[in-house]
């Protein structure tokens, strides 16, 4: 015991390329290419995406609003009543002095009333065409025919 180990030199410096037990890759499961890699918050924000393309072929004006995905609404702010409604799923911000105007979609009050991927992704669709609806005044109908049909 008086000996000290000293422990054997691989050769390489670098990261290790297996496990501890010397049997597995360590690394990613999949390529980041694939859908396997991609976080729940970038397959929400591509659900929203595909749902203002469809509506940007119908309203070019679309194009003038940004639209964002936020986690989950903001606390009211200090002095503001607190809402007995129920958890919003998206907003609106109107433009004003020089800047665009704004749907936020919020992820988490989505994925908790929906179930699997098809049943989101018209949840999100409704979501942005209620709010896309509210910033131009119209009637959601008008802006997506199909609005309420699946």
């Amino acid at each position: 015991m008086d000996n000290p180990v000293t422990p054997r030199d691989t050769g390489r410096p670098g990261p290790r390329r297996r496990d501890r037990h010397g049997r597995g890759m360590r690394g990613p499961v999949a390529p980041p290419q694939v859908p396997l890699a991609a976080s729940r918050g970038e397959v929400f924000a591509d659900l929203v995406q595909d749902s203002v393309e469809r509506l940007e072929r119908r309203w070019p004006q679309l194009a003038d609003i940004d639209f964002l995905v936020l986690d989950v609404p903001r606390p009211p702010a200090a002095g503001e009543a607190w809402n007995d409604e129920a958890v919003p799923l998206g907003g609106t911000v109107p433009s004003r002095d020089g800047r665009r105007g704004r749907v936020v979609v919020y992820r988490r009050p989505v994925e908790i009333r929906t179930k699997g991927r098809d049943e989101r992704a018209l949840l999100v669709h409704e979501v942005v065409v209620e709010q896309v609806a509210e910033l131009l005044g119209l009637t959601p109908e008008t802006v997506d025919p199909r609005y309420g049909e699946d």
